[in-house]
């Protein structure tokens, strides 16, 4: 990769991000974060008909009798129609779909596209306002608790959400990088600022990060790196450098 002759351009709300997900988290930042996403990564600011209604949340909890964390609440009702931005690889659920796994004792409220992945909150958290959240894979033969620790606070993982599928957005701005045995290529490494994001797992796999440079976002898997281009542009920049190399 060739050395940029300008500073380059994130295009991500840091400051934000960096609040969201530090030692003394401010889950508004986690949706300022988002609110600044949505605007200049899909070309459609968020607005007051994107989220659901006060009235389909009270109706969901009514319906489960069980509380509905204030941070699950505010992201459903900050973004919860915008399918662009939670759809493009798994399926968030709208208020009258959230279910529990009585089996397991957790509210599922995001599906994987092709059902090989499920993402919720223990029941015995949900009276917390911004609870972990936990992840179980489709197995064939699964086990009495096969729920796992995915990230620490539902605001983050909706970060999570909305990164990850940015990456599926538009498959003209989107590409894989094939990493080395000790994570991504030197080059990419070295000019890519690591977010402040904590590690977490991927498809069962530990580890993955987040990196962005130049109008462009990518995620470590350590196995393979998926990138994002926000514009024609910032892709064929990048794509041609990888060549050149």
């Amino acid at each position: 990769m060739t050395q940029e002759q300008q500073p380059p351009t994130l295009a991500l709300d840091l400051d934000a991000l960096g609040a969201a997900t530090g030692e003394r988290p401010d889950r508004q930042a986690a949706w300022r974060f988002i609110r600044a996403f949505a605007r200049d990564w899909s070309g459609r600011p968020l607005g007051e008909a994107d989220g659901h209604t006060a009235a389909e949340l009270d109706a969901a909890q009514a319906r489960l009798g069980l509380p509905l964390p204030a941070a699950l609440r505010e992201a459903l009702q900050l973004l919860g129609t915008r399918i662009d931005l939670t759809d493009n690889q798994g399926t968030l659920l709208a208020p009258q779909d959230l279910y529990v796994d009585a089996d397991r004792g957790v509210l599922v409220f995001r599906v994987e596209n092709q059902s090989c992945a499920y993402w919720g909150i223990r029941v015995t958290d949900l009276d917390q306002e911004d609870p972990p959240v936990v992840i179980r894979a489709d197995l064939v033969s699964p086990t009495a608790d096969d729920w796992a620790a995915w990230l620490g606070r539902v605001s983050v993982a909706f970060i999570e959400i909305v990164l990850s599928e940015a990456l599926c957005a538009d498959k003209d701005l989107m590409g894989w990088v094939t990493p080395d045995d000790t994570g991504l290529p030197e080059d990419i490494a070295a000019a890519f600022l690591r977010l402040p994001f904590p590690e977490y797992p991927i498809s069962q796999r530990p580890g993955s990060r987040w990196y962005a440079h130049d109008e462009i976002i990518l995620r470590d898997d350590h196995g393979t790196a998926m990138f994002r281009a926000r514009t024609e542009a910032a892709f064929d920049r990048f794509d041609g450098e990888d060549e050149e190399d």
